[in-house]
């Protein structure tokens, strides 16, 4: 198939860099450049002047940070969805809202091909790659790392070097990273090694534990409908909610994670990533759970938790599965109403309190004093038909003996 125009995903990184250029000698084509804002911030400075001079002949800079928050990250959440208990997930989600805007935007200028900088040896190129699938499977997929002979990050760096490339990483800093709203995600390089604490230096949202503040901070999270919608009180948009938090909980030293994970290709690989925001959202909502769903309910959205986070890790967000976990989801978020307290204190996020008018706590049946609502006698029946199997099992054994 002859490839006429093509729409990269590009970050202005060491890799979509290159690929840039790369895709003008091999392809003889067009590439028009197509940029995310999905939080990033700095990371867009200059991004558009870099891509032309490159060779791109447009590049899309698009603000996705809204939707990215409302519709992803926050439906996230109300699956109190982590991967592997410790994965907040904060690159794997953000794949989804990347790659339906870059199908958009090769709808609207006519593109044949789609093309994404992963590597054929991690998980965004199953990612980028399902979700174009899902959503275009007539366009031709483009994977450099699966084509090119350039697969060291020394060979890239050459061949940057010899075509004029700027680069935001240099030899001496070969660790890669990747941010958005969430996270920050840092790997690859020196981090390879997985018995090597990392520089205090790399981190960027969070204060390490010995720097943050000697007091501790209280906060008060309110949820409707089971996504935040103020902070101490005060209402605020997803975004600003998001940025606020980042900041509170980053200054207490919230939200770094060092985890070797597995990916989806059957690699161990190292991560270390911080998630302030996400990390105080994600314990403030499953205990705001605690005292608004049953226990059936609550106990069977754990069980679900795990299967809605690998759904996001595998990179399957558009299949008609995801969206019927959603519907069921959504549907035991609708009396998740409350504010939950929170204290930060170097490192740590502890839930401190917690009310909802849905509560289904109630203090009169809870209580070890006496209740006119709870009679304890009534335990003994409730015990003896809860204990026949094993009373019957028991029976039966002896018999043998």
């Amino acid at each position: 198939m002859k490839v006429k125009k093509v729409v990269l995903a590009y970050s202005g990184g060491l890799d979509t860099s290159i690929i840039l250029k790369w895709l003008k000698e091999t392809y003889k084509c067009e590439v028009i450049a197509y940029a995310a804002n999905i939080g990033q911030e700095e990371e867009l400075d200059g991004l558009e002047a870099k891509a032309k001079k490159t060779g791109a002949s447009k590049c899309y800079i698009d603000d996705l940070t809204e939707d990215f928050v409302k519709n992803y990250i926050f439906q996230a959440i109300k699956a109190n969805a982590i991967y592997e208990d410790r994965y907040l997930l904060g690159t794997s989600i953000a794949r989804p809202v990347i790659a339906k805007r870059q199908v958009e935007i090769a709808r609207l200028e006519g593109a044949d091909a789609v093309c994404h900088g992963a590597t054929g040896k991690g998980n965004d190129q199953v990612r980028f790659e399902m979700a174009f699938k899902g959503l275009a499977p007539d366009l031709k997929i483009i994977a450099p790392w699966r084509e090119w002979e350039l697969d060291s990050r020394s060979k890239l760096f050459d061949y940057a070097e010899k075509h004029g490339i700027p680069l935001p990483i240099t030899k001496d800093k070969p660790y890669s990273m990747d941010r958005n709203i969430l996270h920050i995600s840092y790997e690859g390089g020196i981090l390879e090694d997985p018995y090597r604490e990392p520089d205090e230096s790399m981190f960027i949202l969070t204060k390490s534990p010995e720097e943050a503040p000697d007091k501790p901070a209280y906060i008060e999270i309110e949820f409707k409908k089971g996504e935040p919608v103020a902070i101490d009180g005060k209402k605020m948009k997803p975004v600003a909610l998001m940025k606020k938090l980042n900041k509170i909980a980053g200054e207490n030293g919230i939200g770094r994670v060092d985890i070797v994970e597995n990916r989806l290709v059957g690699i161990k690989s190292r991560g270390v990533y911080e998630t302030p925001a996400g990390t105080v959202l994600m314990a403030a909502h499953r205990d705001l759970e605690s005292i608004t769903l049953d226990r059936d309910t609550q106990h069977f959205k754990d069980n679900l938790a795990n299967e809605y986070a690998s759904l996001i890790y595998n990179g399957l967000w558009f299949t008609r599965k995801r969206e019927a976990l959603d519907a069921l989801i959504n549907k035991t978020q609708e009396l998740v109403n409350g504010t939950v307290r929170i204290k930060l204190y170097k490192g740590n996020c502890m839930i401190v309190g917690r009310k909802s008018d849905d509560s289904l706590y109630s203090a009169d049946i809870a209580t070890f004093d006496a209740s006119t609502l709870y009679d304890q006698k009534d335990a003994t029946g409730f015990l003896n038909l809860y204990g026949l199997p094993i009373k019957v099992e028991a029976m039966m054994r002896n018999r043998k003996k």
